[in-house]
């Protein structure tokens, strides 16, 4: 993998194997069921309204009708699961493969919720993976899709706790853009990170390079103690010192705290996101809420070396990512994808 050239200037060598993060001293419709309400008795057959209705008369109540989103909605794991082949009337709901749940919109045969979306529409659950946390526009089921096979340590509810270090993160402009940017921090995390595999750099022969004794404050943790962590791979003491100033934690003098705490190590990849325009002339937030483009997120994490024909293959690598990810979360990539 490739290197960026740190603030002060000393491009890195390209024959490094992983590249690190520099800082400059920097609807659609969701897929989730989340923010939609299914529409009223349309969404009912009329076999189950009379049903509805005989039952309460028979209780003595009067007959009330509440749309399916303002009524409590169970747990998505309390549906029956989507069966492909089976068939379905209006009304019915079902728990998708991925842990989402979806109602008929019209009687169908079977066809795929996620597919055919004139005949299904996603269904917000009750406190289960089809409810995003925090008013996330990524669901745990959505982000267990997007790293099936990730590391243990780079939980959800780790990713869910470091989002109010820096509020505008996926909550600034239109849903299409909340998503889009949520898609295009977690496609390049994943492209650093090999799929949230890795949680600290690699090459350990590369450790005491971090080390930028030109700095005033040194190398209190050890010269071999700023290698890369985390899911941007946070790297140089003067990274570390600057994002633990702006966290309000100490990492220049405990650095471990980035491959030992989940919601630290997200923090960090959310301060270079939202604060650093690395190689780059803005911050890769700034990028996806003003619609400068995915390209450009690219460019500020890794431009030196990827940008402008310099590596094509590494980028088409993140933008094939994001372009997945997109799709997970139900909204369009948008346009100036590369760099």
């Amino acid at each position: 993998m490739c290197f960026h050239t740190p603030h002060h200037g000393r491009p890195h060598r390209r024959d490094r194997p992983r590249r690190r993060v520099r800082a400059r001293p920097r609807s659609g419709v969701s897929s989730s069921g989340s923010g939609r309400v299914p529409r009223r008795s349309r969404s009912l057959s009329r076999r189950r309204i009379a049903a509805v209705t005989a039952a309460l008369v028979l209780a003595g109540s009067a007959p009330v009708l509440l749309p399916a989103a303002t009524a409590s909605a169970a747990a998505c794991s309390s549906y029956p699961n989507w069966v492909a082949g089976r068939s379905y009337n209006a009304g019915d709901i079902v728990r998708y493969t991925d842990g989402r749940a979806y109602i008929a919109e019209h009687a169908n045969p079977g066809y795929d919720p996620v597919i055919s979306t004139w005949y299904w529409e996603p269904y917000a659950c009750d406190n289960g993976p089809g409810t995003p946390a925090g008013n996330f526009v990524v669901t745990e089921a959505q982000f267990n899709q997007m790293f099936p096979g990730r590391n243990s340590f780079y939980t959800y509810s780790g990713l869910t706790a470091a989002l109010s270090a820096y509020p505008g993160f996926a909550k600034t402009g239109s849903d299409t853009v909340k998503k889009q940017e949520a898609a295009a921090f977690l496609a390049n995390v994943s492209h650093e990170t090999g799929g949230l595999v890795h949680v600290v750099e690699q090459n350990t022969a590369n450790y005491p390079h971090y080390c930028d004794w030109g700095q005033p404050y040194g190398c209190p943790a050890g010269q071999a103690a700023y290698y890369g962590r985390g899911p941007i791979q946070l790297s140089w003491n003067f990274n570390y010192k600057a994002a633990g100033d702006a966290l309000g934690i100490d990492l220049l003098g405990n650095p471990w705290l980035v491959q030992n705490d989940a919601a630290v190590a997200w923090k960090t990849a959310l301060w270079y996101w939202n604060t650093q325009t690395g190689p780059g002339s803005m911050t890769a937030h700034n990028a996806m809420v003003n619609q400068a483009g995915f390209g450009q997120t690219i460019r500020s994490i890794n431009g030196s070396l990827e940008c402008d024909g310099r590596n094509p293959a590494q980028v088409q690598s993140r933008v094939t990512k994001y372009q997945q990810f997109t799709q997970i979360l139900g909204t369009s990539p948008g346009g100036n994808l590369y760099c």
